[in-house]
């Protein structure tokens, strides 16, 4: 099992790959990391925080995809209604852009630090964009 360390400023996360339920998903993004990006505040999908990856082609389709995804189940979104992001909830989500609904892939869930996921909601919104870090653990 592939587990994810996710850094957001002082913040430190843990997240399962879901390998299983999403096995190209994962496999398309364990060729990005070690993966460096900003993490800003979702406009349409309630609580939830996204990284835009413009118009990167990841190379997969729908898979173990979802519109509701619950706190800490990390989606990636591979493009075409919109454009390719990883929606990262922290609350009560509805995965949306001004296109409507979207669905993205849950490709994977935080572990360790969930109790964090509350704060960081506010402070991506309230503060700005934030620097975030992916690393295979």
């Amino acid at each position: 099992m592939t587990t994810l360390r996710i850094t957001v400023g002082a913040f430190a996360f843990t997240a399962r790959m879901e390998e299983t339920d999403a096995p190209a998903t994962c496999a398309a993004f364990a060729k990005l990391l070690p993966y460096r990006q900003k993490i800003i505040h979702a406009r349409w999908s309630g609580e939830a925080c996204w990284i835009p990856f413009g118009e990167l082609n990841v190379g997969i389709g729908p898979e173990n995809a979802t519109s509701y995804p619950n706190a800490g189940e990390l989606l990636l979104y591979p493009g075409g209604v919109s454009e390719t992001e990883i929606l990262f909830p922290y609350g009560p989500t509805h995965f949306a852009s001004k296109a409507g609904v979207l669905a993205g892939n849950h490709f994977a869930t935080i572990v360790k630090g969930t109790e964090q996921l509350r704060e960081l909601g506010p402070l991506v919104l309230w503060q700005g964009a934030q620097s975030i870090r992916f690393d295979e653990r």
